[in-house]
């Protein structure tokens, strides 16, 4: 298999992740299936089509309609299998997953974002992170949850070093493409495992503090 097919199976898995773990985040608002679906196709391809967007080139999915297929098939059977998708074990190893999503399209956006040259150096960086986490945000945003960046989950942190270790490593090995983002998929999937695995959350010193009411008040 071709590093391009391998990244597009990967893709796929990603986009099934990101589908599934949809359905699952949003199922005790007990949806009907409609929504379900729309939850997991959102979720699965928000954050690339905003990027899309942004940069002012064909959406992905209009090219290949696979993506939007995966994500159905995804969403349709995290519904059926809704009692599963929620157990313990079954969600975890959905969010391993994720993680391996996560990362390929971070640094696959932050790719794309360098060949068309736009806004250099921190335009790979800030689309790379849209495209990770915008197909969540929309999700919580749309299911009235906390949003990723509302909680202390490492989720986006991991996503913007890798993003940044991708553009500070390319700038200076620029004819290491292949490595650099190898090394950056797998940083990001490392810190994001690390996170599911020991439940790492952002440090409380890095918190605001909540107003107090007495103070509040005065």
């Amino acid at each position: 298999m071709t590093v391009d097919g391998l990244q597009y199976v990967v893709a796929m898995a990603g986009t099934v992740a990101f589908a599934a773990t949809a359905v699952a985040a949003v199922a005790p608002k007990r949806i009907d299936l409609f929504g379900a679906l729309v939850m997991g196709i959102i979720t699965a391809i928000g954050g690339g089509t905003v990027r899309d967007l942004i940069l002012g080139v064909p959406v992905f999915w209009s090219e290949d309609l696979n993506y939007i297929w995966v994500a159905l098939a995804a969403s349709l059977l995290a519904f059926i299998a809704n009692k599963q998708m929620t157990g313990r074990q079954v969600y975890r190893a959905m969010l391993y997953l994720d993680a391996a999503g996560v990362a390929l399209f971070a640094i696959q956006a932050a790719q794309k974002t360098m060949d068309l040259s736009f806004a250099l150096p921190l335009g790979p960086i800030l689309l790379g992170v849209i495209t990770a986490i915008g197909g969540g945000l929309l999700r919580d945003v749309l299911a009235g949850n906390d949003t990723l960046l509302m909680r202390k989950e490492l989720y986006a942190v991991p996503v913007t070093l890798g993003c940044i270790t991708y553009v500070t490593l390319l700038a200076i090995f620029p004819t290491a493409g292949l490595t650099v983002a190898a090394f950056s998929m797998l940083l990001i999937l490392c810190l994001r495992a690390a996170a599911i695995h020991w439940h790492l959350y952002v440090p409380d010193t890095l918190l605001t503090r909540p107003v107090d009411s007495k103070q509040s008040k005065k």
